[in-house]
């Protein structure tokens, strides 16, 4: 992330446009400044040439039509031809070089945002839906987009235009272009007022968009629940909802940004009419030649465009800074995770981890764990068992560090977990989870996601360790088939020991399983059972499980309820017991149905 971009954060609830401007420039503008400076020049020639057409009309009339001058007629086409060739190239330089600092400074804002969201902890990305922070990529970007690609260019394209036209009508005859500037004026506090309108406007609009988004995202992703359900026409109906909220939004918009166009044109329709009486006047008297007329006239016509446009573009770049503001607010946004300034790299040897009376609770719903203390030694296996809810998966989330223990240490061989980079932490623990996460590639690229360098054989040994192999062979392309987003193409089963190779293969002294086999059938549960019996030989594993039968060997059993450890020993002492683990297990081997 560039530096100026994280360093100047500001309050961005009510940001002013000027504060937004300076920081959009400094942080992601400034470092095109020569590419900009040569698209300034080119624009400066652009707008030489469309004030030198402007002034061309006053020896074209008075030397050509008045004073009948051959040579000027030979002259003035070969001029207007010089003049097209250079405002052609001038043109086509300022466009290429604006459209490349566009589209750059765009795609750099995306990999900055993408940056800081992916490398956030749970608590910042869980606090937004995945629609509305695929929003701010794609809505938001896309109106930034056109704002820095298409609005700051026109913006400073037509002002330098129209400062040569200006001038122009200035050389030709003060008193007129007085005349004609008078009115234009008391434009500025309408349409000023407009782009205030259009920028709120704008921030509803985006917020609708992510809503819309969200609410697509939820639907395209539990399709199968609303098929199930009948419930096409409810999602249908909600649907409607958000899409005529937007039309009424983006309606609004539309007569706001026509509105600038006609207030223009009134005022630049009595700008030109008192300017034709006046000079029509001077001309008569023989104050002024009908070339010099004609070239005020013609230079104010041309100058008329730029204004026109600077009015329309900037309800388009109060859009541009509505979006600029939500990015930069996200940008702010601060992660409550994060190493610590003088973090070091964990240094492993036994891999003991120790939870040294811990407490986490996740927001205000009073849900975590409290004061909890275990120790994993190393080459141990501890399983967690459990109601839902006791808080078994916040345990493996504070050892991944996903969040921060609001109390207590978490320490891995001594160390405290947050004095450690989390880079290194995580790089010593493989997670395999019963929310599979894989990803629209190939087999084999899911196997070795995040061990990219490893060989092909390697890939294939870890699944067939994960009892995968033979079912992956047998499909079109082997490990070179697509499994499509989110492993679509796959059952349930083979996307869990998909997960299962990707953990062998990482080969951590750590391992977390939360409920690792909770997706395979009877069979495939015996393998792949074996395969993890194997794989936690010599590591330090920590194991959820509901299915008390995949456990039952394991060094140490805790049993958590409403986030309190409430007992703790091997499988055969807390049977003797007759306490809670007791109870679980007496309703799973009832009448031997969990064999």
């Amino acid at each position: 992330m560039n530096a100026s971009a994280q360093g100047e954060s500001m309050p961005l609830s009510d940001a002013r446009t000027s504060a937004l401007l300076k920081r959009l420039i400094r942080s992601y503008v400034g470092p095109y400044k020569r590419r900009i400076s040569l698209a300034v020049v080119c624009m400066v020639v652009a707008a030489a040439m469309t004030a030198a057409n402007a002034w061309l009309m006053q020896p074209m009339l008075d030397e050509v039509f008045v004073e009948k001058n051959i040579t000027a007629l030979q002259l003035i086409p070969l001029a207007i031809i010089a003049i097209a060739v250079l405002n052609g190239l001038a043109s086509f330089g300022e466009t290429i070089l604006m459209r490349y600092v566009g589209q750059r400074v765009i795609a750099d804002m995306q990999l900055d945002l993408f940056g800081h969201v992916i490398r956030a902890d749970l608590d910042m990305l869980h606090s937004h839906s995945a629609g509305r922070l695929i929003s701010r990529f794609t809505n938001d970007i896309q109106m930034l987009r056109h704002s820095i690609s298409n609005v700051l260019t026109g913006v400073a394209k037509e002002c330098l235009s129209m400062i040569f036209l200006i001038g122009v009508m200035f050389y030709q005859s003060w008193e007129l272009t007085l005349m004609a500037l008078i009115g234009f004026p008391l434009a500025i506090f309408p349409i000023a007022r407009l782009g205030r309108r259009m920028r709120k406007l704008s921030d509803g609009t985006q917020h609708e968009l992510g809503e819309l988004t969200a609410q697509l995202d939820e639907s395209f992703q539990g399709v199968r629940i609303v098929k199930a359900y009948g419930t096409e026409a409810f999602e249908e109906e909600r649907a409607r909802t958000r899409v005529e909220r937007l039309f009424g939004l983006y309606f609004k918009a539309a007569r706001i940004q026509a509105a600038a166009s006609p207030m223009m044109e009134m005022i630049g329709g009595i700008a030109i009419a008192i300017v034709v009486w006046y000079g029509g006047y001077q001309v008569v008297d023989g104050r002024t030649t009908p070339g010099a007329f004609f070239s005020f006239i013609t230079a104010m016509l041309m100058a008329y465009k730029p204004v026109k446009s600077i009015a329309s573009l900037n309800t388009h770049l109060q859009e541009g800074l509505a979006a600029a503001r939500r990015f930069f607010s996200m940008l702010d946004t601060e992660s409550r995770v994060q190493d610590a300034p003088h973090a070091t790299a964990l240094q492993l040897s036994e891999a003991r981890v120790e939870l040294d009376n811990i407490s986490f609770a996740y927001g205000e719903s009073g849900a975590g764990v409290h004061g909890i203390s275990l120790t994993l030694e190393p080459g141990q296996v501890a399983a967690l068992v459990g109601p839902s809810g006791g808080g078994k998966s916040t345990l493996i989330n504070l050892i991944l560090r996903f969040y921060d223990v609001t109390g207590g240490t978490i320490r891995i061989d001594g160390q405290d977990i947050r004095e450690v980079t989390q880079a290194s932490l995580r790089e010593h623990i493989a997670l395999v989870s019963q929310d599979v996460v894989l990803f629209d590639d190939t087999v084999a690229a899911n196997i070795a996601y995040g061990r990219p360098d490893l060989s092909r054989e390697a890939v294939m040994e870890a699944a067939k360790q994960a009892d995968a192999h033979d079912f992956i062979m047998g499909m079109a392309q082997g490990y070179d088939t697509m499994i499509g987003p989110h492993g679509v193409r796959l059952s349930g089963g083979q996307r869990q020991r998909l997960s299962i190779a990707r953990a062998i293969l990482r080969d951590a002294p750590i391992l977390l399983l939360d409920e690792a086999t909770s997706a395979l059938d009877t069979q495939s549960e015996r393998s792949v059972q074996q395969a993890l019996n194997q794989l936690m030989q010599g590591r330090t594993t920590l194991v959820i499980a509901h299915r008390l039968s995949t456990i039952q060997h394991a060094d140490v059993i805790y049993v958590l309820d409403q986030g309190k450890v409430v007992e703790h020993g091997t499988h055969d002492e807390l049977v003797h017991w007759n306490g809670a683990y007791a109870g679980l297990h007496a309703m799973q081997f009832a009448g031997g149905a969990a064999q």
